[in-house]
């Protein structure tokens, strides 16, 4: 067969189906587990909510804070644990969360960041903070991933 292949489904008891075709709903496949047939989600993210955390989280580490690289280390982590930990307590179904914390000296340098992912721009989305103190700056991203 050209363009594709029939495969087995063992839970259909042996009969193939064909990968060209549009392959079976969840519905169709677990009829007994109406929550696997959501289509996108229940409860959008709470990006307004996420700023705040990020704010209030990261102002309260880093507002009297110097620059010494291998304190900082473990305050970055720190961050990114306790923002973790804020957001997941405000209870978002079915959404995966990412934190990503980088700190650095402020002193006459640039610095560029940049990620990459698969992304659905209807259900997946981020919020930022970005601090600059005397001493260092830093960038504070959370990340969050509808799983399906």
């Amino acid at each position: 067969m050209e363009g594709g292949a029939a495969i087995s489904d063992p839970r259909s008891g042996g009969s193939g189906y064909d990968c060209t075709s549009k392959p079976p709903s969840a519905r169709q496949l677990f009829p007994h587990k109406p929550e696997l047939c959501l289509t996108g989600p229940s409860k959008r993210f709470p990006g307004a909510a996420v700023d705040e955390i990020l704010r209030d989280v990261v102002e309260s580490y880093l507002r009297e804070q110097r620059y010494e690289p291998a304190q900082c280390r473990e305050v970055a982590k720190d961050i990114a644990e306790m923002v973790k930990a804020r957001v997941k307590d405000l209870v978002i179904p079915r959404y995966k969360i990412v934190v990503v914390t980088h700190i650095g000296q402020l002193d006459e340098q640039s610095m560029q960041i940049g990620s990459r992912c698969l992304w659905d721009p209807v259900s997946d989305t981020f919020s930022s903070y970005v601090f600059k103190n005397t001493s260092l700056f830093a960038v504070a991203n959370v990340y969050g991933v509808y799983f399906e």
